[in-house]
């Protein structure tokens, strides 16, 4: 068995894309409506035995982006609310990604949120798993890997 294989976890990134307008409020005064490409860079979690096809977290995020796509962000909640700065975006979709991820079986590690090429505001979730949550989480893979052992066990002894 070679290191890779030894591992408990996989570990997968994903990009994302939201194209839409946005203005900022400084000083109580409203500065231009501009477009962004903001670009959103998620790490992911996964257990080694658990198969997660790409597109199950693509159609899920995508569809969450949906209403922010080619609209002014100002316009669109919580940022009707919030002004829709990048921080304030990561850390919204963030938290919306984290759910998305962990119903559909992985963990968010991280989001990373850019508005150019040399700006970018990270949020990192890995000090957001308490104990309790990353020790059931590796029970559940560590079964998920014994079940596997034991059925390449039997296979083998039966072949």
């Amino acid at each position: 068995m070679n290191k890779l294989e030894n591992r408990l976890f996989h570990e997968y990134r994903l990009k994302f894309y939201l194209n839409a307008n946005h203005y900022l409020i400084f000083n109580n005064k409203r500065g231009e409506t501009h477009p962004h490409t903001w670009e959103f860079t998620l790490n992911i979690l996964i257990g080694r035995e658990t198969f997660v096809e790409f597109n199950h977290y693509e159609r899920a995020i995508e569809a969450m982006l949906k209403p922010y796509q080619n609209r002014v962000l100002n316009e669109v909640e919580p940022f009707d609310a919030i002004v829709p700065t990048l921080e304030n975006q990561v850390e919204y979709f963030g938290m919306r990604v984290q759910e998305i991820v962990k119903e559909i079986g992985g963990r968010l590690l991280s989001i990373e949120g850019s508005e150019t090429p040399t700006r970018s505001y990270i949020i990192n979730f890995n000090d957001a798993f308490d104990s309790f949550e990353m020790e059931a989480y590796t029970e559940d893979v560590m079964k998920d890997v014994i079940d596997a052992v034991l059925t390449d066990i039997m296979e083998d002894m039966n072949s």
